[in-house]
């Protein structure tokens, strides 16, 4: 902080998530004086009410489901999760929701830290409405950063106040497993969830305007989805939605729900998994000439398009570009040096970070989804390809065939599907679907970002026996499908 103007930073950040947490790091590092406004926690949705809270949830259900198809571990298999003690657990990886630490590292990095709701007040301006009801201004001589991620979409229910339903933030903070619960949604927070709470001892009941559930995977995965999930005990409805919900009783209890066919379900609780929406609907857009409310739309150095002078960014899931936690972090690395570059009157230096501004935003999106089995995906999808118009040669392969697989469990279920480009001879889109198979997808991100030829990729031996041997049997089956031998040398 600069002593001659305390109320004067270099960068001012809104919003401490993961995101907001990368840039700060970088543009503190690089020597600019650095503040973080934070309303909440700092470390935001994925610390506290997202990645962690649900992977914790979830690594115990998977592999509890692992064990039962292990020779040798029948009695353990035999034995119901403790939920108790899987909720303890999801609490101490949600650090029991205290953010002590980040605010420790936040120190350590000379990172100030403001606590309160920033809003824009026009160019390089923010005001800071603290808890204590008192306000801070504050300049930003570089640059400001709007971070502040994103909340439900919830949908247009009569009387939502009194039905009292959870979102996304409840289903991963909830301190008791309830006996019933209902689900809205086809995405990923509604199958994981639906994974989750039905092993903790859950009915669950799932509720789908779509046919199937994870409508932007490859069909082939969902399919697999679903069928665990049915096999589990989730009662699926697909091609319905809601209509009605009520809280009946006094005190209000069971939640009645009406679905679009007339049928009702009686739960415990309701998560409304129904999407996102951006947190910019009080953060004074409109001082700045854009709508609040909205996305903020961004160029490849995650500059807000529509506000001159290059000092606006957004990055993370308000700017809508790739909704992950990873994705965002790479945005805000990425935004640190573009403002420290400026900052410093240097000319940004794409080729520092990237051969290919935005790539890692665009062409090579890596995401998993932690049911049971897992979906890992990343780059294009059959139907995506179809929808852009783009040529691509499509190879798969039943994982199971692999030698690794049997590793995981006698019967596997799984299968794997890239996209070859049938002119240039690169990876541009893979699906993975197994269990295990979250560790196949690093390897598909390089394999696409690099745009390695499949010339070289028969030299990148797979270990025996894992279940990265599939890429080997893509291979091989693109080869048999093509007609054209492959050439074991080395270029």
């Amino acid at each position: 902080m600069n002593s001659a103007d305390p109320q004067a930073f270099d960068v001012i950040v809104i919003g401490g998530g993961p995101a907001g947490e990368n840039v700060a790091d970088r543009t503190a590092a690089a020597g600019l004086s650095t503040v973080i406004v934070e309303s909440e926690l700092l470390g935001g949705e994925c610390s506290y009410w997202a990645c962690d809270p649900s992977k914790a949830l979830l690594r115990p259900v998977l592999l509890h489901s692992e064990v039962r198809d292990m020779p040798g571990l029948e009695q353990a298999a035999a034995t119901p999760l403790n939920a108790d003690a899987v909720l303890e657990h999801r609490n101490r990886m949600a650090s029991n929701w205290d953010d002590g630490d980040q605010v420790d590292w936040l120190k350590q990095a000379n990172i100030a830290l403001i606590r309160g709701h920033g809003r824009l007040t026009g160019r390089r301006a923010v005001t800071v409405s603290l808890p204590d009801g008192g306000s801070v201004d504050l300049r930003a001589r570089h640059a400001i950063v709007v971070s502040t991620g994103t909340r439900a979409a919830l949908p247009p229910l009569p009387d939502l106040d009194a039905l009292r339903p959870w979102t996304s933030r409840e289903a991963t903070s909830a301190r008791r497993v309830p006996r019933r619960l209902a689900i809205l949604g086809a995405g990923v927070v509604a199958t994981e969830m639906a994974t989750a709470w039905q092993a903790l001892g859950a009915q669950v009941t799932l509720v789908a305007r779509e046919e199937g559930l994870l409508p932007r995977v490859e069909r082939f995965a969902a399919d697999l989805v679903a069928d665990r999930l049915r096999e589990s005990g989730v009662d699926l409805r697909f091609g319905t939605t809601i209509t009605a919900a009520v809280r009946r009783g006094d005190p209000p209890g069971d939640i009645h729900i009406t679905l679009s066919g007339g049928d009702e379900i009686v739960a415990d609780e309701l998560l409304l998994a129904t999407g996102r929406a951006p947190r910019t609907e009080d953060i004074g857009l409109e001082t700045v000439g854009l709508q609040p409310g909205g996305w903020l739309k961004t160029d490849d150095t995650y500059a807000v398009i529509g506000v001159p002078g290059d000092w606006l960014y957004a990055i993370g899931d308000v700017n809508n570009r790739a909704l992950l936690t990873h994705q965002g972090k790479y945005q805000g690395r990425i935004a640190g040096m573009v403002i420290s570059d400026r900052a410093n009157r240097h000319p940004v230096d794409f080729g520092r970070w990237s051969r290919d501004v935005g790539t890692a935003d665009t062409v090579a999106v890596p995401q998993v989804v932690f049911t049971d089995p897992e979906v890992a995906t990343v780059g294009l999808t059959t139907a995506e390809a179809a929808r852009t118009g783009r040529k691509v040669d499509v190879v798969d392969y039943d994982i199971g065939q692999v030698g690794g697989a049997a590793q995981y469990s006698q019967g596997y279920r799984g299968q794997a599907r890239i996209l070859i480009d049938p002119v240039r001879r690169t990876v541009l889109g893979a699906t993975f679907a197994g269990r295990g198979v979250a560790e196949l997808l690093h390897s598909a991100t390089v394999v696409i970002t690099g745009e390695v030829p499949l010339e070289r990729l028969w030299h990148a031996v797979p270990p025996f026996p894992t279940i990265s041997e599939v890429w080997l049997r893509l291979l091989e089956t693109y080869r048999d499908a093509t007609r054209e031998p492959a050439d074991p040398r080395p270029k």
